[in-house]
C-alpha cells in the first residue's frame, strides 16, 4: 500500500499547476506556467516534512537559517560553508558592473572564479558578496525612521512568552523603503512575512510568500520554516505544531516541467524526524551541530537550473 503523508499536499499542488495553469510572462524572461493564492498545511506531529519524492539538501538549509538568524547579508558564511544557493545573484550583480566598465581592468570571473575569490578574499568579498538588506537584516535589524533598529524575532519570542494570545506576533521581510536596495544585488524577499500563533501549548507558524519556485525553492521553504518554528518552540517552551504555507503566485518554470513529471511519478516514504539538542535555550544559541536528522530515506536528486 503506498505511504501517504504531508508530502501529498505539495505534490498536488505541483500536479494542478502542471495540469490546468496558464503560462505567464516572468521577470527572469524564462517563463513559467503559475496559478495564485494556494496553501498547504503541515502537522510537525507527523514527521518533518522534508521531501522524500527527492532528496533535499538539509545542510544547506540549516546554513542558510542560522544566517538569517544571525541579521546577515553577505554570502561569505555561506559561500565557506560549501552553500551556494544564494551565489546566483550577487554574481549577477557583479557581471553586469564588470562589464559596464573599461575593457583595460581585469577580466570578469566566471561563477566558480567568483565563488573561490568570495572564499579567499575578505576585501573581494565585503564588496562583491553583499546582498542588501534582505531577510536576515529584516528579521534582526528593522531600521527605524529615528536610527534605531528593531529585532523582530527577538520581538517575536517575547511576546509568544509574555503574550501568547496577541495576534500581533508577525515578522515581515517586507521593507517597502528598501525594496530597491534588495533588488540591487538580489531579490526583494519572496517569503515576505510569516505570523505565529499559540493555543493549547502548542505553536504554530503561516508563511506568506509572494512568488514561490514550487520545484526548487518551496521544498527548502517549508523545511526551513519548519524548522524554525521547532526552533522558536523549544526556546519559549511549546510544542511545535503546524506549519501553514500561503502562497501569492505558485509556479513552475517552464525549463523545470521534465523535472516535475519525473517527481510526480515516484512514490512517497516515510517522513524523517528532526532531533535538536535541548540544551539550547536561546534561538541564538543554534549552531550547525544541534540538529539531527533521523530516518531520511529519500529518492534521489533531481536537478534544474535556477532562474535568474
Amino acid at each position: 500500500m503506498a505511504i501517504v503523508t504531508s508530502e501529498k499536499q505539495y505534490l498536488d499542488l505541483l500536479r494542478e499547476i502542471l495540469e490546468s495553469a496558464p503560462e505567464k510572462d516572468d521577470r527572469t524572461g524564462t517563463g513559467t506556467i503559475s496559478v495564485f493564492g494556494r496553501q498547504i498545511r503541515f502537522n510537525l506531529q507527523e514527521g518533518f516534512p522534508l521531501l522524500t519524492t527527492k532528496k533535499v539538501f538539509l545542510k544547506g538549509i540549516i546554513h542558510e537559517l542560522l544566517w538569517f538568524l544571525n541579521g546577515e547579508s553577505n554570502i561569505k558564511y555561506l559561500v565557506d560553508n560549501n552553500v551556494h544557493i544564494w551565489d546566483s545573484w550577487p554574481y549577477k550583480y557583479y557581471v553586469q558592473n564588470q562589464e559596464s566598465r573599461s575593457k583595460n581592468q581585469e577580466k570578469v570571473l566566471t561563477q566558480k572564479e567568483f565563488v573561490e575569490k568570495i572564499k579567499e578574499d575578505d576585501e573581494f568579498a565585503r564588496k562583491w558578496g553583499e546582498l542588501g538588506p534582505v531577510y536576515g537584516v529584516q528579521w534582526r535589524k528593522w531600521p527605524n525612521p529615528d536610527g534605531t533598529t528593531t529585532d523582530q524575532i527577538a520581538k517575536a519570542i517575547d511576546t509568544i512568552k509574555n503574550n501568547p494570545d496577541s495576534r500581533r506576533i508577525i515578522v515581515t521581510a517586507w521593507n517597502p523603503s528598501e525594496i530597491d536596495a534588495m533588488a540591487k544585488a538580489g531579490l526583494p524577499p519572496c517569503h515576505s512575512l510569516f505570523q505565529f500563533y499559540v493555543q493549547d501549548g502548542k505553536l504554530s507558524l503561516q508563511l506568506y510568500q509572494r512568488s514561490a519556485d514550487m520545484f526548487l525553492g518551496v521544498p527548502f521553504n517549508i523545511a526551513s520554516y519548519s524548522l524554525l518554528l521547532m526552533m522558536v518552540a523549544q526556546v519559549t517552551g511549546l510544542v511545535p505544531y503546524e506549519f501553514v504555507h500561503t502562497f501569492g503566485d505558485a509556479h513552475i518554470y517552464s525549463n523545470h516541467v521534465e523535472q516535475v513529471k519525473e517527481q510526480l511519478g515516484r512514490d512517497m516514504r516515510l517522513l524523517p524526524e528532526i532531533k535538536l539538542n535541548q540544551k539550547v535555550k536561546e534561538i541564538d544559541g543554534f549552531t550547525i551541530d544541534d540538529f539531527e536528522l533521523v530516518g531520511y530515506n529519500p529518492h534521489s536528486p533531481i536537478k534544474a537550473p535556477v532562474a535568474v
